[in-house]
C-alpha cells in the first residue's frame, strides 16, 4: 500500500517547484544542491529537501518544457526555458487585483479549504498572511530602517482596507453574497 500523502506534501512539493523555476531566473543555471541549500537559507535551517524531492521537481520542470538540463561535470545544471519564464509572469500577474470581468473564485477555494463561508475564508487567510508577516519580522535580521519601513507599509495597507470597509458596507456584503 503506498504511503498516505497529506496535503502539505503537494503544497511543499509545488513550491519547491515553482521556487527551483524562480530561482534559475534569478541566478542562472544551478544544480540541485544549490536549490536545497538556498530553501534551507530562505527556510532558517526548517525545510531542507533531499534529493528525493529535489530532483523529481527538476525532471518535472525539463518535462513540462520550463527548463533544460545539461551536464556540467559531475553535476547536472538546470536553466529556465522561456516557457518557464512565462509561467513564473503568468502566476505573479495571479497576485495582482483580478481586472474586471474575471471570475471571483473565493467561494471555490472556500469549499476546497473547508469553510462554507466565503468571508470568514478571506478573514483566516488576513489573519494567516498578518501572522506570516509578523513572524518574518521576529525572524529575519532586516536593517532596522528595513523592518520599520515594512511595518509601515504593512499598517498603511490594514488602514487603507480599513477605509476602504468602512466607505463601502453594502458593497463589501454585495462581494461577500456574490462570492
Amino acid at each position: 500500500m503506498p504511503p498516505t500523502r497529506h496535503r502539505g506534501d503537494d503544497r511543499a512539493r509545488g513550491a519547491l517547484t515553482l521556487y527551483a523555476l524562480s530561482l534559475m531566473e534569478r541566478e542562472g543555471p544551478v544544480h540541485g544542491y544549490r536549490i536545497a541549500d538556498r530553501i534551507e537559507e530562505r527556510t532558517d535551517g526548517a525545510w531542507r529537501p533531499g534529493p528525493g524531492a529535489v530532483y523529481p521537481a527538476l525532471q518535472r520542470l525539463v518535462r513540462r518544457g520550463l527548463a533544460t538540463r545539461r551536464s556540467a561535470g559531475r553535476r547536472q545544471e538546470y536553466q529556465i526555458t522561456p516557457d518557464g519564464r512565462e509561467l513564473l509572469g503568468r502566476i505573479r500577474s495571479r497576485d495582482a487585483a483580478p481586472g474586471p470581468g474575471a471570475p471571483d473564485l473565493t467561494a471555490l477555494w472556500a469549499e476546497v479549504m473547508g469553510a462554507g463561508d466565503p468571508g470568514a475564508f478571506l478573514l483566516v487567510r488576513l489573519r494567516t498572511a498578518i501572522d506570516r508577516l509578523t513572524l518574518h519580522l521576529q525572524r529575519t535580521a532586516l536593517p532596522a530602517e528595513e523592518a520599520r519601513q515594512l511595518r509601515a507599509d504593512a499598517i498603511a495597507e490594514l488602514e487603507r482596507g480599513r477605509e476602504q470597509l468602512r466607505r463601502n458596507p453594502a458593497h463589501v456584503r454585495r462581494l461577500t453574497r456574490a462570492a
